[in-house]
C-alpha cells in the first residue's frame, strides 16, 4: 500500500501542471533561474541544514551548453514548487565553471550533498563518476550514452535503441517484414544500426539494406541511390533529426521506396519541420509522451518568458524522483539507492520509467503518425510496467 501510495503521489505531482546530445535547441535560450531562495543556489555557501536533504545538480551554466543547463536548472526550480516538498534542498554547479566537472562534483560532494543530478554529456559523467563512486554518493546523469553507465551510475537520458525497438516492433506487429535503414556516420548512427539489426531479426523480420552516409553535399542523395539498388523493402528506417528525414523522403518516393513505410525514432520528437512534407505523411516514430511536456512547456514559457529545452524534462522528472524517495530518506543518511531499483518504475512528465540492471533508464514510448500538418499517436505509450 505504501508503494502505491507513493506513485500517486507522484502521478499527482506530475498532473498538478494542469491546473496551475548535440543538444537541441528551443525557440531561444532560456534566461537563468531567478535568485530566490526557492530555487536551486548556485554555488553559495551551504548554511547548516538539518531538516532538508541536500541534493547537486551538476549543469553547465556557462559556455556552450549554458542554454540546455539553465533550463534543466529551471525546471529543477518549478518540480520544487509543484511539489511543495520541504524535505529536498538543491544546490546547483557551473560544470563549465574553472575546474570543469571535476571541481564541481568536488565541491558538491565536500558540501555534503547525498545525491548528484546531472552531469549533462557522457564525457562529463566519465569525469564525475570515479569522484562519486569512490564518496559512495549515487550520481543520476542525463546523458544518454548507454556505455558511461556503471555501479553507481544511472543514466536518464533518451536511449536511441529503445526507440529503434518499439518503433520496429510496431511495424511488425502491423505486417512489415522486409526493412531497409539510413544511418548518420557516427556514434548515434552505428548504436540506431546496430539496434535496427537485433531489433529486426529480434522480431522475426528481414534486413534487405542498411547504408550509412555523412552530411556532405550529395552524401544523402548517394547513400539513397545506394538504397535503391538493394531489395524491395516494406518499411525504411531514417536513424536521424526531422530535417534530414525530410530531405531523405523524396529522394526515396522517387528512388524504388514509394510505398515504402518511413520510420523514425526520437530524435523526431517535437521537430515540425517533418510537417511540411508530403513525403512524410504516414511515417511512424517512437518517443516519449509529450503530453504532458505541452502543459510544463506552457507553464515554463509563463514563468521564464522562453522555451525550455526538451531536456528540460530530465531534471524535472529527477526532482520528482527524488522527492518521492525522501518519503522514507532520513536527513542525514546516505541516499537509499536500493530504491531506484524498484521494478514498477516511476512517473514523471516524460511518462513511466524504471532503470535496468545496468542503471540505464527503461522508457515506456509511445508511437507516433505523421499527418497533413500535424502528428497523431497510433500507440499509446504504456502507463507502467507492471511486476
Amino acid at each position: 500500500m505504501r508503494q502505491t501510495m507513493m506513485r500517486l503521489a507522484g502521478l499527482t505531482a506530475v498532473a498538478a501542471l494542469a491546473g496551475c546530445a548535440v543538444v537541441p535547441k528551443p525557440d531561444r535560450a532560456p534566461p537563468p533561474p531567478p535568485p530566490t531562495a526557492s530555487g536551486p543556489d548556485v554555488i553559495a555557501p551551504l548554511p547548516t541544514d538539518t531538516q532538508r536533504h541536500r541534493v547537486a545538480l551538476l549543469v553547465p551554466l556557462s559556455g556552450t551548453n549554458a542554454g540546455v543547463g539553465r533550463s534543466i536548472a529551471n525546471a529543477t526550480t518549478m518540480a520544487l514548487f509543484d511539489t511543495r516538498t520541504e524535505q529536498v534542498r538543491i544546490t546547483t554547479y557551473d560544470t563549465a565553471a574553472a575546474g570543469g566537472v571535476a571541481a564541481a562534483t568536488r565541491r558538491a560532494l565536500a558540501e555534503g550533498n547525498r545525491l548528484i543530478l546531472g552531469p549533462l554529456t557522457a564525457e562529463d559523467v566519465r569525469a564525475a563518476a570515479p569522484l562519486t563512486r569512490q564518496a559512495g554518493v549515487p550520481m543520476l546523469s542525463f546523458s544518454n550514452d548507454a556505455s558511461v553507465s556503471a555501479p553507481g551510475t544511472y543514466l536518464m537520458g533518451y536511449i536511441p535503441a529503445q526507440a529503434v525497438e518499439r518503433v520496429v516492433g510496431y511495424a511488425r506487429e502491423r505486417g512489415v517484414t522486409d526493412f531497409a535503414a539510413l544511418v548518420p556516420k557516427g556514434v548515434y548512427g552505428e548504436r540506431a544500426g546496430n539496434a535496427f539489426l537485433n531489433a529486426v531479426r529480434g522480431k522475426g523480420g528481414t534486413v534487405v539494406a542498411l547504408e550509412s552516409f555523412d552530411r556532405s553535399p550529395g552524401a544523402v542523395a548517394a547513400a539513397v541511390k545506394r538504397l535503391s539498388a538493394a531489395s524491395s523493402y516494406d518499411a525504411l528506417l531514417i536513424a536521424d533529426i526531422g530535417r534530414v528525414a525530410v530531405q531523405v523522403a523524396p529522394l526515396v518516393r522517387a528512388g524504388g521506396g514509394a510505398k515504402a513505410r518511413l520510420l523514425g525514432t526520437e530524435l523526431w520528437n517535437t521537430d515540425q519541420s517533418i510537417l511540411g512534407n508530403p513525403a512524410m505523411k504516414g511515417a511512424w516514430f517512437a518517443s516519449v509522451s509529450d503530453g504532458l511536456y505541452r502543459q510544463f512547456s506552457t507553464k515554463y514559457r509563463a514563468r521564464y518568458q522562453a522555451a525550455p529545452y526538451r531536456l528540460a524534462s530530465l531534471g524535472y522528472d529527477a526532482v520528482l524522483l527524488t522527492v518521492r524517495i525522501a518519503q522514507d530518506w532520513k536527513v542525514g543518511t546516505p541516499f537509499p539507492a536500493s530504491r531506484l531499483n524498484d521494478r514498477e518504475g516511476f512517473a514523471g512528465l516524460d511518462g513511466a520509467f524504471r532503470f535496468g540492471d545496468t542503471g540505464v533508464a527503461e522508457r515506456a514510448l509511445e508511437v507516433s503518425e505523421v499527418g497533413t500538418g500535424a502528428v497523431g499517436i497510433v500507440d499509446a505509450a504504456p502507463r507502467g510496467f507492471g511486476k
